[in-house]
């Protein structure tokens, strides 16, 4: 069952869940030391990986890609040292040069009859950004041979962070991303967007437009506008006129109050503040509250010692009634130019 299969997902009855919909796990990948995300803050980075596996722990299992024995022996250490439950913690040896599960991770989907299975887009560092990339494209292979589940391969490049659902086959996603020739030239809107119903059964697709600066996806849509129920969106808003993802994250609002369900009705809009710029050096980090990652019984958002940080954990919190939603400190991250949602990938129950 592991093998790719030519048939599309849509028509066995696959659907691309909710993340809010229950989870048997998370997956991540442990940053490896020579890779390029965190250069001068790899310790730093290890505990925010720590810190967020022990959070998730006692609410899903952690499955963790690591190279080899060795790196699972040390990343095994790490955790215990920050007292880390490993007995819900599995490692898998899938290496990979950079630690965003999110976007070289596989997309599992479900059918009605309870059956996964997973699509494998195609990986190539955002845009042939990060080379090499050719172990990360691998990824989402060794997982279905692993987990012994059926693997579509749709042909195209896509990355896991660049679609959002809300698990009754509607999608967002961005035009500055899916669009941008430097992922699939030689597709045009309506072929990808054929791609999208065909592997990951939606039927609408709801498109914004450019993404946050420093965001080095060219506009993810897990920075800019997530669903939280299935007729409601919380979408980051910059309230400096003179700031310079204003203008774009103003289009994204106004965008996203025009839009309409297959039902003619339209979403609950809720705006998220943006922190205070952060720089690293010249650099403009891509901070935003809606990099936020649904796990079982509680939301974890990022935060970057600010003062919006505790204005956007409540007004995630009333639109999570059911989950506690925590912040966890995410300035030694975001260096790498992502965030919690960015370095996680759920595996559907």
């Amino acid at each position: 069952m592991s093998d790719t299969v030519d048939t599309i997902p849509v028509s066995l009855g696959f659907r691309f869940p909710a993340e809010w919909e229950p989870h048997v796990a998370t997956w991540l990948t442990w940053p490896w030391p020579e890779g390029c995300s965190f250069p001068d803050n790899y310790d730093e980075a290890q505990k925010v990986y720590a810190n967020l596996i022990r959070t998730l722990a006692p609410h899903e299992a952690a499955r963790v890609n690591v190279w080899d024995a060795e790196m699972e022996s040390w990343v095994r250490d790490v955790l215990s040292g920050y007292d880390v439950p490993l007995d819900n913690v599995r490692f898998h040896h899938n290496p990979a040069y950079e630690p965003w599960c999110r976007d070289h991770g596989p997309v599992f989907l479900l059918n009605n009859a309870g059956e996964k299975s997973l699509v494998d887009w195609g990986y190539n560092a955002w845009g042939e950004k990060y080379p090499p990339w050719d172990k990360d494209n691998e990824v989402p292979q060794r997982i279905s041979e692993e987990l012994g589940v059926r693997r579509f391969d749709p042909h195209m490049i896509l990355e896991g962070g660049s679609i959002e659902t809300n698990g009754t086959g509607t999608l967002l996603t961005t035009e500055s991303c899916l669009l941008n020739p430097n992922r699939n030239p030689e597709f045009s809107r309506d072929q990808i967007e054929a791609k999208l119903r065909d592997y990951l059964g939606v039927h609408t697709i709801h498109w914004l437009g450019d993404g946050i600066a420093g965001d080095d996806t060219d506009g993810h849509i897990d920075d800019l506008a997530r669903f939280v129920a299935e007729d409601v969106i919380v979408t980051i808003v910059e309230e400096d006129p003179a700031d310079t993802n204003y203008a774009a994250l103003q289009d994204n609002l106004e965008r996203l109050r025009s839009l309409r369900s297959r039902e003619g009705n339209p979403y609950r809009i809720v705006e998220l503040p943006m922190p205070v710029a952060r720089y690293l050096g010249e650099l403009r980090l891509p901070t935003s509250y809606a990099n936020f990652y649904i796990a079982n019984d509680i939301v974890i958002v990022p935060t970057f010692e600010d003062p919006n940080d505790a204005r956007a954990i409540e007004l995630l919190q009333r639109e999570f009634p059911s989950r506690k939603v925590l912040g966890l400190d995410s300035t030694e991250l975001i260096i790498g130019q992502g965030s919690f949602h960015c370095i996680t990938q759920q595996e559907p129950q």
